[in-house]
């Protein structure tokens, strides 16, 4: 059922919708960046669409609320927000998309024939803008929506129709992207921006009360790069240009095959402008040549690797902080895992896209606790299809992960190297300390005062059965005199590291004896 309110929406109900766009497309940053392979894998769409529609969301909220109710203002304020703030190929996309929202026609409210005939105005505005598009992109998906919601709208110009007809038309050409596009067919992806578009319709879907059914969790991929001709690194460039319609006809001469993925989205009397170049130097100063630029941002994107693939990596989850830096600086590719946000389908594939990206032959992974047994079974069943050999470290802890890096020789072959590591990991008794004080350690828990007290208690339990060095993590400093006397009253060395992270996890300390 359609909440009847907001049958046609007005200025606060399009606000709300951007809002509730907002928060799904920062939920799912990590889901879409896994996503994106095309046209440069760097991981960036959800990210790049989350800042957008964000910027949209803060130059809207900054109206005086009187304006609030009027659908005109709000919406050419978001669409302002957008345009100023996009990032990246898919926030000059939205951005586009936002400014079909402002400039149809809402005498009567916006219904099911404003959001067609806005969708039409996005199409023209982003095929104005993109100078080569290519299909399998958001830019199809949203062609396919536009068509299908115009044909909806000419039976029955109700919003809920018109947006479930949208809605239906936006996940097939979505699904429908990897037979269009080889990156993404090659990945097992479908394209980014096109699943950042459909959480745009199915938040307008939630806002108004629409039951399309639930929306779809995607796959992460990764590029296939074993293949790949090496390219040096592009520079990503975008920036608003203010000059005359002469001055921006000028400038897509002049940027036309100085790079790819060349954007001008044009305004009254300015273009957001967006190009991947080898030369940008000479794209800027070209620019300033012809117009006023502002809003200059400068990205390295990451060209294909000239050199040969790695041998082996290792690929640790961690929680996101010192403990990642740790991991790290012995050589290990880390996956930030914070439990508190990301969603199992983020962590898995965030783990499948570090192991893809690595190019590597020989993968050992390091779960370190931070992988359930589906989640687990998820990364296995995606992994066969890649030409890597992935060998798992059941590490229960993030202290176990370390004693198994501690080991590892990469001269030796996986199989050996790999079960050294493993009986390292295993040969470690952990005990971990909660964020109430809650200890763990041997089957057996109790509650401490202080987590020294905690650290103290945990470390007896599992010298208990011998050992001669206590590795200990914790997320809050302890003193040198602390650790001293913890040293001394346990009779055997102490080695800590700084775990700023682990409570993420819900943790104070990790503890290992071995």
């Amino acid at each position: 059922m359609v909440n009847d309110a907001y049958v046609r929406l007005d200025g606060r109900g399009l606000f709300g919708w951007a809002r509730r766009a907002a928060d799904q497309l920062a939920t799912r940053r990590a889901e879409i960046n896994a996503l994106n392979v095309f046209p440069v894998p760097d991981a960036d769409t959800g990210s790049n669409l989350a800042h957008t529609i964000a910027s949209a969301v803060d130059e809207a909220a900054g109206l005086p609320e009187n304006l609030w109710d009027d659908f005109t203002t709000v919406a050419q304020a978001l669409a302002r927000g957008a345009i100023r703030g996009a990032r990246g190929n898919s926030g000059v996309v939205l951005s586009q998309i936002l400014r079909g929202v402002a400039e149809a026609e809402t005498d009567d409210g916006f219904d099911g024939a404003a959001l067609a005939e806005s969708l039409r105005i996005a199409v023209s505005l982003i095929d104005a803008a993109i100078v080569d598009p290519v299909e399998g992109t958001v830019v199809t998906v949203v062609r396919a929506t536009a068509v299908a919601a115009t044909e909806a709208a000419a039976s029955d110009s109700s919003l809920d129709y018109v947006l479930a007809a949208a809605v239906a038309a936006a996940r097939t050409a979505l699904s429908n992207t990897p037979s269009q596009l080889e990156a993404l067919r090659t990945a097992g992806v479908v394209d980014a921006g096109g699943a950042g578009f459909v959480v745009l319709l199915e938040a307008l879907a939630t806002q108004v009360g629409a039951e399309l059914g639930d929306s779809e969790r995607y796959s992460a991929g990764a590029p296939d790069l074993t293949l790949a001709a090496g390219t040096d690194p592009e520079l990503e460039v975008m920036f608003l240009f203010t000059a005359d319609g002469a001055a921006i006809d000028a400038l897509e001469t002049e940027f036309t095959g100085r790079g790819t993925s060349l954007l001008i989205a044009r305004g009254d009397g300015e273009a957001t402008v967006h190009i991947h170049t080898h030369v940008a130097g000479a794209v800027i100063e070209r620019a300033f040549a012809l117009g006023a630029v502002s809003d200059l941002r400068i990205e390295v994107l990451p060209g294909l690797p000239h050199v040969d693939r790695p041998e082996r990596v290792l690929v640790a989850l961690t929680p996101p902080g010192s403990v990642a830096t740790l991991y790290r600086t012995v050589g290990a590719q880390v996956v930030e895992v914070d439990a508190t946000t990301m969603s199992s389908t983020d962590i898995v594939g965030s783990v499948l896209t570090e192991i893809r990206r690595s190019r590597a032959g020989e993968v050992i992974l390091l779960p370190n606790g931070m992988l359930r047994r589906r989640e687990l079974v998820a990364v296995d069943n995606a992994t066969h299809a890649f030409d890597q050999a992935i060998t798992l470290v059941p590490t229960r802890r993030v202290v176990s992960g370390i004693a198994a890096l501690a080991l590892h020789e990469p001269k030796e072959p996986l199989a050996t190297a790999a079960y050294t590591m493993m009986e390292a990991a295993a040969a470690m008794r952990t005990a971990t300390v909660a964020e109430d004080l809650t200890v763990r350690a041997e089957g057996n828990t109790w509650t401490s005062d202080t987590l020294l007290a905690a650290v103290t208690s945990a470390s007896r339990r599992l010298l208990d059965g011998g050992g001669e060095l206590v590795t200990l993590i914790t997320a809050e400093a302890l003193a040198a005199e602390q650790l001293d006397a913890l040293e001394h009253e346990l009779g055997v060395d102490v080695v800590h590291y700084d775990g700023t992270g682990l409570t993420s996890a819900g943790l104070l300390a990790e503890i290992g004896v071995e």
